[in-house]
């Protein structure tokens, strides 16, 4: 499915160069100043962002709702009060990603920008809190920052939480332990092989290429990563999940016999995608009618409305 909506956005980029305009957020009367600890951040800009944010007025479930309806009618002002309402999310979340190549204030800077995307495409009709939704644009936005940023040669999204998840479990044990856990000890934490926990350390250590094997008889190269066998999270589903529905609406512009095509052509019913021919063989038509009916789909269903969606989605 992210090949499909890949296909749709081609040539589109995303705007990600919205800045977040800081402003001094006033005490609310009424409300107690609510702090958020600054202990271990030594610079005094980072100190008395934490300190403004932190008197910000929580909004309740309800006064949510208000602000993302007005929000899909375009009141700025709504937007700016959604995502200064959860500034405190992204420190949060920013925390969890320090020391791994980016100062504590790049990672909020990152982090904000997701809460931004997130306030701009958030639907409350779909039932899910916003808190729920922002964390994956969050951590997505510092991932990416992390990846673009703190390297001399990029290193794919993915690769960068596989870095930090083999961090944070050496952390786990070496609390546990007492000392720095050995490589079998991670491996058995992880559930992966020994060898695997070699080439992601390795990778934590200099630039790599996508395209570097993980070894002289393997197959599989750097790019291809832990599979995360923790139960998923959330907000990962929240996200797979409003995609599959935008999906599904985008599809629904098309004839059914395009969409019968799509559905088999990129495996969006069983995860299998059939080739030219295979299609062609089923619908009784050639390779190149196949190809010509994908090709008058795919205009159809390159709008700007649904490129843009669709992008906001995708990993690089």
């Amino acid at each position: 499915m992210p090949k499909l909506a890949s296909r749709v956005t081609d040539d589109l980029s995303d705007d990600w160069s919205e800045v977040f305009e800081e402003e001094t957020l006033q005490q609310e009367d009424s409300e107690e100043p609510v702090e958020v600890q600054a202990e271990g951040f030594t610079e005094d800009s980072v100190r008395l962002y934490l300190r403004e944010i932190g008197r910000v007025k929580m909004i309740k479930p309800d006064e949510e709702i208000e602000l993302a309806r007005l929000i899909a009618k375009g009141d700025q002002d709504a937007k700016k009060k959604l995502i200064q309402a959860n500034l405190r999310l992204v420190i949060s979340i920013a925390k969890k990603y320090l020391n791994r190549g980016l100062p504590f204030q790049d990672l909020i800077q990152e982090g904000n920008l997701g809460l931004i995307r997130a306030a701009e495409k958030f639907d409350h009709t779909k039932g899910f809190k916003f808190s729920t939704y922002a964390t994956w644009w969050i951590r997505q936005a510092i991932s990416r920052g992390l990846a673009d940023k703190s390297r001399t040669i990029r290193v794919p999204v993915h690769m960068v939480e596989s870095i930090n998840k083999l961090k944070k479990t050496s952390a786990r044990l070496a609390q546990e332990l007492g000392r720095k856990p050995n490589e079998q000890e991670l491996s058995s934490a992880l559930d992966i092989p020994v060898t695997k926990v070699q080439e992601i350390m390795q990778a934590d250590r200099e630039p790599v290429s996508m395209e570097m094997p993980l070894s002289r008889d393997d197959e599989t190269y750097i790019g291809d990563l832990i599979e995360d066998n923790e139960s998923t999270r959330p907000d990962a589903t929240t996200a797979d999940e409003l995609m599959r529905q935008d999906l599904s609406r985008m599809l629904s512009q098309l004839t059914p016999r395009e969409r019968d095509i799509m559905h088999l052509r990129y495996g969006l019913e069983d995860g299998r995608q059939r080739t030219l021919e295979e299609v062609g063989r089923l619908f009784n038509i050639t390779r190149e009618r196949v190809r010509q009916i994908e090709h008058k789909a795919f205009r159809k269903l390159r709008q700007p409305n649904w490129s843009s969606k669709l992008a906001g989605y995708l990993e690089d």
